[in-house]
């Protein structure tokens, strides 16, 4: 008797979207795809980077994370790192390279979920000013207060008027935090649509990763161009001198990695740093908004 089809998450509605609403030319590129091959047409790269150099690099990087951790213990730092980024752009597996041989007391992870009634009363940034590092502590913000310019404004979850509220305090806000002493780092992993969608068929099919997607995922299959112009203004509106967004393209997961290490550690004069490991990130797949594209 052959073995009936796993159960996929979502009623397999990413398989249906592939098969379906996809464009030719997209399920093509991944249909033909080799492990390694990197799907985005502009990539600067062809490839995924090679493992073994990737490994030796990210190695000496972690060590330099360790360091900088003590130096933060020692020196009463405040360090916040936001992750941004589309759906499968590779922000938890970033978060959990910097921190894989860090102490857990003083360097963690803020993922909410969806507000309680109680928050949705309170000012938007409370409930994320309770997680704000304090002195030698490293905080990984796995999605932050924006939520609001992207995810809340695609999906209506909030008006207009509160997202313009949003737009209208968030430079303040995060000026304030950078002069009360917390050295703030945004980053924005953007993946291409092809490159999204791969990954999200890989987990859909996987037992060990199909909790890794959601509603959101599913819905925002279709909403590409909505996240567009939603991300592209959060950039316009911002992108600061005081807090500015580093935009690396995620489609090579280990070369993204790699780049947002170095970009936070290049901008930290932290004690025994190695400026032999901790080089300007690659600017091929590292840099401002101007890098971003839709």
């Amino acid at each position: 008797m052959a073995k009936s089809a796993p159960d996929l998450p979502f009623d397999g509605e990413i398989s249906r979207f592939y098969r379906e609403d996809a464009p030719a030319e997209m399920r093509a590129a991944i249909k033909g795809a080799k492990k390694d091959d990197i799907l985005s047409d502009d990539y600067p790269y062809a490839e995924r980077w090679e493992l073994d150099e990737y490994e030796d690099l990210l190695e000496k990087l972690q060590i330099e994370l360790v360091k900088l951790q003590s130096w933060a213990s020692a020196s009463g730092a405040r360090i916040a790192v936001v992750f941004e980024g589309r759906d499968a752009a590779g922000k938890g597996g970033t978060i959990k390279r910097f921190r894989e041989f860090l102490n857990p007391r003083s360097a963690r992870v803020v993922a909410l979920s969806k507000p309680s009634d109680k928050e949705r009363s309170q000012w938007y940034f409370q409930r994320y000013i309770n997680h704000l590092p304090a002195g030698g502590e490293i905080a990984f913000f796995d999605r932050s207060w924006y939520n609001r310019g992207v995810i809340e404004h695609v999906f209506g979850f909030c008006t207009p008027d509160q997202r313009e509220h949003f737009f209208a305090q968030v430079n303040p806000f995060e000026e304030m935090l950078v002069d009360e002493g917390i050295q703030l780092f945004k980053i924005w992993l953007n993946v291409g649509p092809t490159e999204q969608l791969r990954r999200f068929l890989k987990r859909e099919s996987d037992p060990l990763k199909q909790w890794k997607l959601s509603g959101i995922d599913v819905k925002g299959l279709s909403k590409w161009d909505a996240y567009s112009g939603a991300i592209g203004e959060t950039f316009a509106r911002s992108h600061t001198a005081s807090a500015p967004w580093t935009i690396i393209r995620s489609d090579d997961k280990r070369r993204a990695r790699v780049a947002a290490i170095q970009s936070v550690l290049s901008q930290i004069d932290y004690d025994r740093k190695d400026t032999t490991i901790v080089a300007a990130p690659d600017n091929k797949i590292c840099g401002g908004p101007d890098l971003w594209h839709v």
